[in-house]
């Protein structure tokens, strides 16, 4: 994909698999719905999560966004970056709730009490990335004119 296609592709999906390493080195993978901070991938969860305990202790992180169910409409996105903890965790929940199903259509005096209510338990990320990989299989049948 060009650059304007991974930013269309990241804009256009709401979910993710956000990958951190565990104390033992094996990978924690866990589905999360993220949120656009800055022009980067952004997420929040509670502080105590694995999550978090992974990424205070290891802020490498890898993030899938993926779509399509046959081989051929496979494409996606593959972030390696580091995770960077934000001060801001209102306005990444904000950022986040506003692209859920069914929160999203809250409006942002719903979306902001439900945030500010859940957000005293909550961090918020950054996606730094170090190293983009995209796919897009509906591509690869395509030919090409003169």
């Amino acid at each position: 994909m060009s650059d304007d296609e991974i930013a269309a592709f990241i804009g256009d999906s709401h979910k993710f698999q956000l990958g951190t390493i565990n104390p033992d080195g094996t990978p924690h993978m866990v589905t999360m719905f993220y949120g656009l901070t800055g022009g980067r991938v952004s997420f929040w969860t509670y502080g105590k999560a694995q999550k978090t305990r992974n990424i205070e202790r290891d802020p490498r992180v890898t993030c899938l966004i993926e779509a399509g169910d046959d081989y051929s409409e496979l494409r996606g996105v593959m972030i390696y970056g580091t995770a960077r903890r934000l001060e801001d965790v209102i306005s990444v929940g904000l950022a986040v709730t506003r692209r859920m199903p069914g929160l999203g259509e809250a409006g942002d005096d719903g979306l902001r009490e439900y945030v500010e209510h859940t957000g005293r338990k909550r961090v918020a990320y950054a996606v730094e990335p170090s190293r983009v990989v995209s796919w897009d299989h509906r591509k690869l049948g395509a030919t090409t004119s003169a």
